[in-house]
């Protein structure tokens, strides 16, 4: 199985996460696309509270797709969640064709030899690195170093999770940045509303 994960706090899942995961998963050719919403992000404030409420939206929002999956092998840990671990896990759960492959934005592949057991990491996962238009990168130097990867550029789409809990907050319309599922979702339990 050609596998690709997409791992996040996805807080909440948005339109453009899932264009995201469509574009691999046509552009790469991949069987499979698993979210992975994180328990507890190693960098990242964490609410308890919410990381249900996230685990729920995401399942939601991939339901209508049967080349997406969610996965909760973050949530069986219930601490720090790192990526390493995530992988290696997976490799024990999935018959995977060569390597899994990891969908990774440029801020976030820019410090990836700061994350957990890197030099190990690199050896066990090929990672897509989507860039926004119009940006110029160089990370010639992480593929000198062993890091295989390849870039990701689809139209992009301007939205981020803190602009949308945002509008949420400030009761604005979200409709055309989440499913319909998603929305329904926030509304019924008050979500971002601060």
């Amino acid at each position: 199985m050609k596998l690709c994960i997409f791992a996040g706090t996805f807080n909440p899942i948005h339109n453009a996460h899932l264009k995201m995961a469509e574009y691999v998963l046509k552009n790469f050719h991949f069987d499979k696309v698993i979210f992975i919403p994180a328990y507890k992000p190693p960098h990242k404030n964490y609410d308890p509270n919410m990381s249900l409420h996230r685990f729920n939206m995401v399942k939601l929002a991939i339901m209508n797709n049967p080349h997406f999956e969610i996965s909760d092998i973050e949530f069986k840990r219930e601490n720090k969640s790192y990526t390493y671990d995530t992988i290696c896990e997976l490799y024990k759960n999935y018959n995977v064709d060569r390597k899994i492959n990891f969908i990774i934005g440029t801020d976030a592949f820019e410090k990836i030899e700061s994350w957990y057991r890197t030099e190990d990491l690199k050896k066990i996962v090929d990672f897509i690195v989507f860039i926004r238009q119009n940006e110029t990168v160089d990370f010639s130097n992480l593929k000198e170093k062993g890091y295989n990867f390849r870039f990701a550029q689809m139209e992009f789409i301007n939205i981020s999770s803190t602009e949308l809990r945002e509008k949420i907050a400030q009761e604005k319309p979200i409709n055309e940045l989440v499913t319909k599922e998603v929305e329904e979702y926030i509304n019924k339990y008050g979500l971002y509303r601060n």
